[in-house]
């Protein structure tokens, strides 16, 4: 009788593997998320792997020694947040799978992300762009150049004076003033509504775009306050964008420091500057939590301590003195 050949067993599936099927059996994770998973987790298990360490038996040493590497190789924190958060969800589930006893994980901060300061204008800097706006509606030829002038000098002062986001302001509707053209009703993130108010020199400005707009027979029509050519559409943010840096460049500014968004950021920053309260500032740029806020009294703390370097006749002494 012939003697049967063995069939190898295969091995065991390692616990990685054993993760990445149950991020796509229970959760549905997408193949770029898995992959996502494998790549953060690899990395981490060849980290082990030098330490002669295994995932059942690594420690909390072990993780921040790894977190530690991946910041001497100068990896940003957010990347670094990344990739511990992988490792704790690998870490929970062999927990869950009881292939441990604790996660080693459990003590270990986030790295600090540290929120970039969001970037503004001076007061000189925007009152410049207002003045180029201004200049162009004045010296621009009838039909669409001077149309184009007058929207781009309307969106601007409505942008400074009402800190929109942009893509609030190019949508908005025809006939946003037409109860009232000192205040806008203005339908944000989640469709939630408030009140904008509106300063005279924003009014003046919309006052004489529309007008010029009223010359424009195939644009009478139109749902939107700031339309395109044909009427159908709204002003894209792009190109809004696009005007915004050219008239950086009439006015003597950078266009790659100048956007719509930078317009907002300097509303909020210029009226906390003047003594706005915060949760005045929060209501009117219609963020839903006030922290959002509070990254701009951070710009200004920074821009004073700035202004005392470099203006202060002591501070230079003081920064180079021997301690």
């Amino acid at each position: 009788m012939a003697r049967q050949k063995a069939v190898p067993i295969p091995p065991p599936p390692s616990e990685l593997a054993l993760f990445l099927d149950m991020l796509m059996a229970e959760r549905g994770a997408a193949a770029h998320t898995v992959a996502a998973y494998a790549r953060d987790i690899a990395d981490f298990l060849a980290f082990l792997a030098k330490r002669k360490a295994t995932a059942p038996e690594a420690s909390a040493d072990d993780v921040r020694a790894y977190l530690e590497t991946l910041s001497a190789n100068g990896l940003a924190p957010t990347s670094r947040a990344r990739k511990l958060s992988a490792i704790r969800q690998f870490f929970r589930f062999l927990l869950a799978e009881g292939v441990r006893k604790d996660d080693p994980t459990s003590a270990i901060d986030s790295p600090k992300r540290g929120r970039p300061l969001p970037k503004i204008l001076s007061l000189a800097e925007v009152e410049a762009l207002i003045g180029a706006a201004k200049e162009a509606c004045s010296t621009s030829l009838e039909g669409t150049a001077r149309r184009r002038a007058h929207r781009l000098n309307a969106l601007l002062e409505t942008l400074y004076a009402s800190g929109l986001r942009v893509s609030e302001l190019v949508a908005l509707p025809r006939n946003v003033l037409a109860v009232d053209d000192r205040v806008l009703t203005v339908k944000g993130k989640g469709g939630r509504e408030r009140l904008v108010p509106l300063n005279n020199a924003a009014r003046t400005a919309l006052s004489a775009y529309l007008a010029v707009l009223a010359q424009e027979p195939a644009l009478k029509g139109s749902p939107y306050l700031f339309p395109t050519g044909d009427g159908g559409q709204h002003m894209t943010r792009q190109r809004f964008g696009q005007e915004l840096k050219a008239l950086a460049l009439a006015a003597g500014l950078d266009p790659a420091r100048v956007s719509p968004h930078v317009l907002r950021h300097a509303f909020a920053s210029h009226l906390l500057e003047r003594g706005a309260d915060l949760r005045t500032v929060q209501q009117l740029l219609g963020h839903a939590d006030i922290s959002t806020t509070q990254i701009y009294t951070h710009v200004i703390e920074e821009r004073l301590r700035r202004l005392v370097e470099e203006h202060h006749p002591l501070a230079k002494a003081q920064l180079t003195k021997p301690r």
